[in-house]
């Protein structure tokens, strides 16, 4: 079993419970993923941090960025995630809307909880997936605020 805990954050990986081996929670909230969820989430967290790492030396101090990507999950759901703020500081979100008949999901970290939480998530060892996004290769949105 792996967990992690900080200030606005937790997770923990059980891979022998199942069907939900995977905790995720920030500031009073906690939801259990499936590990193919918890596979999904890992990595499409990863290609966000990545595509705003990417802008960073782009950026001036006073800017803010707000990026989204949108994949799918096995069967008819979807996951998406949302990254906002600026070249230091910045939040993520998600909202998992799996197949019909099974419960959704919506989640958020706060700026100082963000970046523990998503160095968390990347130390677990789940096995790696394929992101499928919904309509393009790219990533949903890339909008600058001055």
């Amino acid at each position: 079993m792996q967990v992690g805990e900080g200030e606005g954050w937790r997770l923990a990986f059980n891979p022998l419970k199942s069907p939900f081996s995977l905790l995720v929670g920030g500031r009073h909230w906690a939801a259990e993923l499936t590990l193919a969820e918890a596979q999904v989430l890992q990595r499409a967290v990863a290609k966000l941090v990545q595509q705003h790492a990417g802008l960073m030396d782009q950026l001036m101090a006073e800017e803010a960025l707000s990026l989204e990507l949108e994949t799918r999950l096995a069967g008819e759901g979807q996951l998406w995630l949302s990254l906002e703020g600026d070249r230091s500081q910045w939040c993520l979100g998600f909202v998992l809307t799996p197949e019909p008949g099974v419960r959704g999901l919506e989640g958020h970290w706060e700026s100082g909880a963000t970046a523990a939480f998503v160095a968390a998530l990347g130390a677990l060892r789940l096995a790696p997936v394929e992101l499928c996004p919904i309509e393009t290769d790219e990533l949903g949105a890339f909008d600058r605020h001055p």
